[in-house]
């Protein structure tokens, strides 16, 4: 067996696919003149780092519980033009995760709220920044259900361990008092520390219907709109807009017997 069927048996053991598919390649150029051993091997093992941070991203991103893959690219920015374009591209950077600061997505049902939330939560863990997504309703029942079984402080460490938590579409059912003070702990554990993202379709003068009293919405509020960004979003429906186009497509496609 010669040596270069030996290299390619060493390549597969130690999984460098990307060297193993892209080597012949670079024995030819080196063959030709045209690349330099030492810049073949430094390209061949560039390959192999990015592959290793591409996974390592992808893991980030699987792991991040997101119900949907969507970056900020995918979003219509024409159909709500009353989003700040800008400001989103900048929160894109990340700045806010380094500087702890919250964002806050306010607005009606179906208005893309969820969509901004998800894309800058991808781009957050794509940078290997601890990041995970939960319904409002989802994380409250983790939470309660923790502290029936004596373990609360367990969980709530879990969540304020993230360093981007996405909590979606708080409002849309109301919740006991004994739940808005567990709450109430988690946002409390989390302030100054970490970033939270939102999204909410109540405006925050209504969130003491969600919390049960005013004065624990407001200590709620307090936390999360120090140092935040607020993106107030009033426009139509993607949903509807999307269910509009089908029946009208429907209808253009049928033909009269």
């Amino acid at each position: 067996m010669n040596n270069y069927i030996k290299l390619q048996n060493n390549l597969d053991e130690l999984n460098l696919l990307n060297i193993k598919n892209n080597i012949d390649k670079y024995l030819d150029l080196i063959n030709m003149g045209e690349k330099s051993v030492i810049d073949a091997l430094y390209e061949l093992s560039e390959l192999e780092v990015k592959a290793k941070e591409k996974r390592a991203m992808n893991a980030c991103v699987k792991v991040a519980n997101f119900p949907f893959l969507k970056g900020i690219e995918d979003f219509d920015f024409e159909f709500q033009p009353g989003i700040n374009k800008q400001e989103i591209l900048d929160l894109k950077s990340l700045r806010f995760v380094e500087n702890n600061e919250n964002i806050l997505f306010v607005g009606t049902p179906g208005v893309g709220k969820t969509h901004l939330a998800v894309s800058l939560g991808i781009e957050c863990a794509k940078h290997r920044y601890s990041t995970y997504f939960i319904h409002f309703q989802d994380l409250m029942s983790q939470l309660k259900k923790a502290h029936k079984e004596n373990r609360l402080e367990t969980r709530l460490k879990h969540f304020a361990k993230y360093k981007v938590l996405i909590i979606d579409e708080i409002g849309y059912l109301p919740i006991d008092t004994d739940a808005s003070n567990i709450f109430f702990q988690l946002i409390s554990k989390r302030y100054e520390k970490h970033s939270t993202i939102i999204t909410t379709n109540m405006p925050f003068s209504e969130w003491g219907e969600i919390f049960g009293t005013p004065m624990l919405a407001q200590a709620i509020l307090d936390r999360l709109l120090h140092h935040s960004h607020i993106i107030s979003i009033k426009g139509e429906s993607y949903r509807l807009k999307e269910k509009m186009e089908f029946f009208a497509n429907s209808s253009s496609n049928f033909v009269r017997p």
